[in-house]
């Protein structure tokens, strides 16, 4: 499924439920944190709960595609960009293999 039918099927979803009122930019980053939160509960101790690690992630990227749509930003456009600036901040002949901060390298 292309990443424009799901942005589709989510604006439906919220729209028959009258969400999009309770949907502020803040209201959603807050969400964002939370559900990582939830998401990093299923690596705790070490332990992996890959089933439930799924869900909790489709809730971080729901909620990340629900703030992009409020924002009216394009969520591949974001990530593109960010690329971009992070390449540049990491050129591959200095930061290969390495995890050192830009600044350290």
């Amino acid at each position: 499924m292309e990443l424009n039918e799901v942005r589709g099927q989510l604006r439906r979803f919220v729209e028959e439920r009258e969400w999009a009122q309770f949907h502020s930019p803040d209201n959603l980053a807050m969400s964002i944190s939370i559900e990582a939160g939830e998401l990093l509960e299923c690596f705790q101790w070490g332990v992996e709960n890959r089933a439930e690690a799924r869900l909790e992630l489709a809730d971080v990227l729901t909620y990340c595609l629900l703030l992009a749509d409020r924002l009216g930003e394009d969520p591949c456009d974001l990530v593109v960009e960010k690329l971009r600036i992070t390449a540049d901040k990491y050129p591959v002949e200095k930061a290969r293999g390495s995890r050192r901060k830009y600044d350290e390298l």
